[in-house]
C-alpha cells in the first residue's frame, strides 16, 4: 500500500501574510531529502501557496502515521526557528500545540492523506491533484467538490457506467469539539441532503469521498480542522489542502478543476473576516492583492508503483485561467465596495474583529 500525505502550515512570512522566505523553503527541502535517504519517505515535493508551506510525501507508513506526522512537525519547527531569526511575521502561527502525540491533525497544520493499493486492477496508472488554498477555510472546497461529484454540468464523466453508480461523501461538523462528528451521504440519491449541509461552509466540510463501485477506493481527502476550534479562539483562517485522485474510474483533472472558473465566494481574505471570491493562481504565488483575495493552486502528479513522483504540473499556472483571475478580481472589488455591511462581512462568530 502507498500513502500520499499533504501536510500544510503557515509558520511565518515576509512583510505580513505574503510568502515564506527562501531560507525556510530550502531547510524544508533539505530535511525531506534527509528523510528520503533514511527511507522514512519514498519521494516528496515542497511548494507554497501564499504564506503556507505544503509538504507532499509518498511513503508506506499508512495514513495518520506517527512517523510521518512527527517528521512534518519537526520540519515546521525548524522553519519556525528560521522565521524567528529572520524576524518574519507570524512565526509558528499554525503550530498550536507544544508537542502533538504523533498526529499533527488537531495541532494546527492542515492534513490530507490517502492510502491506496497501487496494484488495484481498476487503477493501471495513478494520477492525482493537490489543491492548496490560502486566506480561506476548509469549506472553500465544498462547492467545487460537490459540483464535480454530483453534477454532469461540471463533470460529464458522471454519466459513464463506471461512475454513475455514485460516490460516498464523508461530511464532518467542523464546529464540533472532541471526537469527529461525521455523517456519510451517498450520491446521486442524497445529493440534495448533501447540498443542504455543504451550503454552510463554516460548519460542514467534506472530509473524504469514496467510489461506491470500488468501496475501498478513497479518491478525495480534505483537511477539515478549524484553527479556532482547536485553539478556543480566533487563530486565522484554516488554509486547507486537498488531494483528489483522477482519471479512469474517477473524474478527469479537467473536470475536477472546471468549477473553479466560477471564482466562487468563500469565507476568508483580510483578517479572515469577509466573503470574497477565490482566485486560481500559479503555485508558489505570494498573497499580494487588495484585501488578500483568497487564492488556490493546483498541482498534478503521477506516481509510480514504487512511490516515485513525477515532476509536478501547475494546472492553474496557465494562460487559460487569466480570464478567471480577472473575474475574481472584479468580483472582489465589487463586494468590497459594500464594506462591512451585510454578506460582505462574515457572521459575528467568524470575525477576528469580535
Amino acid at each position: 500500500m502507498l500513502t500520499v500525505s499533504a501536510i500544510k502550515a503557515d509558520i511565518g512570512s515576509i512583510g505580513g501574510h505574503t510568502l515564506p522566505s527562501e531560507g525556510m523553503m530550502e531547510a524544508t527541502r533539505d530535511e525531506l531529502s534527509k528523510a528520503t535517504k533514511k527511507g522514512t519517505i519514498i519521494d516528496f515535493d515542497v511548494t507554497h501557496t501564499g504564506d503556507d508551506i505544503c509538504l507532499l510525501m509518498m511513503h508506506r507508513n499508512g495514513s495518520t502515521s506517527a512517523v510521518i506526522h512527527d517528521l512534518a512537525w519537526k520540519i515546521f519547527q525548524i522553519g519556525t526557528d528560521i522565521a524567528r531569526k529572520e524576524a518574519l511575521y507570524g512565526a509558528g502561527q499554525d503550530l498550536l500545540k507544544d508537542a502533538p502525540s504523533g498526529n499533527v491533525r488537531g495541532a494546527g497544520p492542515g492534513v490530507a492523506e490517502i492510502t491506496f493499493d497501487e496494484t488495484a486492477k481498476e487503477r493501471p496508472a495513478e494520477p492525482f491533484l493537490v489543491f492548496t488554498a490560502d486566506k480561506c477555510g476548509p469549506g472553500a472546497y465544498n462547492f467545487p467538490l460537490w459540483a464535480v461529484f454530483t453534477s454532469p454540468m461540471y463533470c460529464a464523466g458522471l454519466m459513464l457506467p463506471k461512475m454513475k453508480v455514485g460516490f460516498t461523501f464523508t461530511i464532518i461538523d467542523m464546529e464540533h469539539v472532541g471526537a469527529d462528528r461525521v455523517i456519510e451521504l451517498n450520491t446521486p440519491e442524497e445529493h440534495i441532503d448533501l447540498a443542504f449541509l455543504l451550503r454552510d461552509e463554516n460548519r460542514f466540510g467534506i472530509q473524504a469521498i469514496h467510489h461506491r463501485g470500488y468501496q475501498d477506493q478513497q479518491l478525495v481527502s480534505v483537511s477539515t480542522d478549524r484553527l479556532h476550534t482547536i485553539a478556543g479562539e480566533y487563530k486565522g483562517k484554516d488554509d486547507p489542502v486537498a488531494i483528489v485522485r483522477t482519471q479512469g474510474v474517477f473524474p478527469a483533472p479537467e473536470e475536477v478543476v472546471s468549477p473553479y472558473v466560477v471564482a466562487h465566494f468563500v469565507a476568508g481574505d483580510a483578517r479572515g473576516s469577509h466573503h470574497m471570491p477565490i482566485m486560481p493562481v500559479a503555485i508558489n504565488t505570494a498573497v499580494a492583492g487588495p484585501y488578500c483575495l483568497p487564492i488556490v493552486a493546483c498541482m498534478a502528479y503521477s506516481v509510480t508503483k514504487d512511490g516515485k513522483l513525477s515532476k509536478g504540473v501547475d494546472l492553474f499556472g496557465n494562460v487559460a485561467w487569466d480570464a478567471t483571475r480577472l473575474k475574481a478580481q472584479r468580483k472582489g472589488e465589487d463586494i468590497r465596495l459594500q464594506g462591512f455591511v451585510g454578506p460582505a462581512m462574515l457572521p459575528i462568530q467568524e470575525l477576528e474583529y469580535s
